[in-house]
């Protein structure tokens, strides 16, 4: 169902009993709600949470913003590297806004919080610009931003910037194959057939690259998040793999190290997904973090 927050129409999904212990998952870079699979949602609600998913602006079936236009990358690459200003159409701190807003629009006062990958990064803003509304912070697969930590490995920065061989649906989805492949668990390969079907309805209920565009720009102007996480006060879980080529695992160590009392779960094998088999994992995880709110 679509929601009004932050005055934008945000797409959500609201699974659990009412009354259970209210968690909102916040998604990664282009991903939709989706992007969490049903089985993850499922174990969470056996543990208590009202599970809520929503798509990020500009992702899935919420609000886009293509009257903005699709940004240059070179220019903002070149800015980024120059260490000045990039502009960017909207900022993760708005998209932060987005998702309070989706907890005023369910009238929830406090929520738990779990990001992954920019996600982890929208999360970060909300609990540290909104304490009160945070119960505990679980951050998966995501980063500070601050510079010193390493890039991707080159091969997925050219993978992210590469594109389908056609506009067809088909070779969306196996562009999408491919990248995912990539950047995915090497100890906990995904079988592929499961995983084309999952694109195959990613791609179906909407692709909108040029909304990704903008959310890249969003990330590379937030720039460095360290000074907001003194300011975090909920419990906070930190998951990270220790095969992630996206965002590597130093920067998973950066924010333990950042945010004393802060609970590492690093992963041997684990890349930048979330692989069917440490589903249970992440869930118990997540739910034990919460009871140390």
């Amino acid at each position: 169902m679509r929601v009004v927050a932050n005055g934008l129409g945000i797409e959500i999904d609201d699974q659990g009993r009412p009354d259970g212990e209210p968690l909102l998952l916040i998604m990664g870079l282009g991903m939709q709600l989706i992007g969490w699979p049903d089985e993850m949602v499922q174990l969470l609600v056996s543990r208590g949470f009202r599970v809520v998913r929503m798509d990020n602006r500009d992702t899935g079936l919420s609000q886009g913003f293509d009257h903005l236009g699709v940004p240059h990358m070179m220019p903002v690459m070149l800015r980024h590297a120059l260490h000045l200003p990039v502009p960017a159409p909207y900022g993760i701190a708005d998209m932060a806004a987005d998702a309070l807003g989706v907890l005023d629009a369910l009238g929830i006062a406090r929520a738990h919080v779990c990001g992954a990958s920019m996600g982890g990064m929208i999360a970060q803003h909300l609990a540290a610009r909104h304490p009160g509304r945070v119960k505990s912070l679980t951050l998966m697969m995501t980063t500070s931003g601050a510079r010193r930590l390493p890039q991707p490995k080159l091969k997925v920065q050219r993978a992210l910037l590469s594109r389908p061989d056609g506009s067809d649906p088909a070779a969306v989805v196996a562009h999408l194959q491919r990248l995912l492949t990539l950047i995915g668990s090497p100890a906990y390969p995904a079988d592929p057939e499961r995983l084309r079907q999952r694109l195959q309805a990613t791609v179906q209920r909407a692709w909108r690259p040029a909304g990704t565009a903008r959310q890249i720009v969003a990330v590379v102007a937030d720039g460095d998040r360290s000074p907001l996480l003194p300011l975090i006060q909920a419990p906070t879980r930190v998951i990270h793999g220790e095969a992630d080529p996206l965002v590597r695992p130093e920067a998973g160590h950066d924010l333990v190290a950042r945010m004393p009392g802060a609970v590492p779960d690093f992963i041997p094998g684990m890349g930048h997904d979330l692989p069917l088999q440490l589903l249970p994992r992440f869930a118990e995880g997540i739910a034990e973090n919460a009871h140390r709110a």
